[in-house]
């Protein structure tokens, strides 16, 4: 029965998916905004919903494993896995914004929350504190401030205007919302069912976090970004990518924070590390061309391997 619920909630979070991407660039050409910037706000912020629930259910019953661990693999997966195979599939183009501001302000975030977990500002044990976060918070304020202000269509390209485009507003938005709403729930379902095959073979709530319902709570980011990169729309899906990251850094982990303070000394910083080294990566490789190209893909997605394989060998 597991194994059936995960296969409809997978067609569910597909499906769900690609109703909510396409919906959403309908609305970014209504608004006249760049599909980075819907991507980064709109679709980053729908696909990221499940990591917050996840992470304040965990804040809220003491479980800082789930909260910290959610938030660092999904983080992981989202850059090497997810905008790994995106490229892979389409060559992801990036903007001047993107090399001047977002992927920077990425990695900076990736940066400010390995010295805040480990306290090397006060030479602490690893907390995330309420006053770290509420710097964590303050930091997502000016990230929402810096993207809405710098909403408007970039220069440097032209939306194409489809005949979805052309169908009121409304229906754009409904459509949306009931898609980001069918995702959602094929996720937790997802989620849900790939917990308890894996607590039956008896693998920790740390490993779990960081590996099961990290991946799993990032469904929704997989989905939209290859369904964004099918429809030729790759600024999306980086936008997807980037904002996810930093909402799950500064909001997430900000909100998750001030209802408890978060300690997990089973997400380790090697963990971390590997977090801000592929934010790292995405900085590089945005910043190097005119766009991330499948070979750069491929290099994503063989250090997502190379973690992966490492944190089965600490099971061991």
């Amino acid at each position: 029965m597991e194994y059936i619920i995960l296969i409809i909630s997978l067609l569910a979070i597909v499906v769900g998916a690609d109703r909510f991407v396409g919906a959403s660039a309908a609305i970014a050409r209504r608004l006249k905004i760049s599909d980075f910037v819907i991507g980064a706000v709109v679709v980053g912020f729908g696909t990221s919903f499940p990591e917050l629930l996840v992470s304040l259910k965990g804040a809220v019953s003491g479980n800082s494993d789930v909260a910290l661990g959610n938030v660092v693999g999904s983080n992981i997966f989202n850059v090497l896995g997810i905008l790994g195979v995106t490229a892979m599939l389409f060559p992801i183009a990036t903007s001047r914004e993107n090399i001047r501001r977002d992927a920077p302000f990425c990695f900076g975030v990736s940066v400010l929350l390995l010295l805040i977990a480990f306290d090397f500002f006060t030479k602490g044990e690893t907390l995330i504190s309420r006053i770290d976060g509420v710097v964590l918070l303050a930091v997502f304020t000016f990230f929402m401030w810096m993207t809405l202000s710098k909403g408007g269509q970039d220069s440097s390209g032209e939306i194409e205007v489809q005949a979805s485009s052309r169908k009121p507003l409304w229906y754009s938005i409904t459509v949306a919302i009931v898609g980001l709403s069918v995702l959602i729930l094929g996720c937790h379902f997802f989620v849900e069912q790939a917990v308890v095959i894996a607590r039956n073979f008896g693998v920790s709530d740390a490993y779990i976090s960081i590996t099961l319902i990290a991946c799993g709570t990032s469904l929704p980011e997989l989905a939209a970004s290859v369904a964004a990169a099918l429809k030729k729309n790759t600024q999306m899906a980086l936008g997807n990518v980037i904002g996810s990251n930093i909402f799950n850094i500064t909001l997430i982990l900000g909100a998750s924070s001030l209802i408890r303070p978060l300690h997990s000394p089973d997400i380790v910083l090697t963990d971390y590390l590997v977090m801000t080294g592929a934010a790292l990566l995405l900085m590089i490789f945005a910043t190097t061309k005119v766009r991330i190209s499948r070979f750069e893909g491929l290099l994503l997605v063989l250090a997502f391997v190379a973690y992966n394989i490492w944190l089965l060998s600490m099971q061991g």
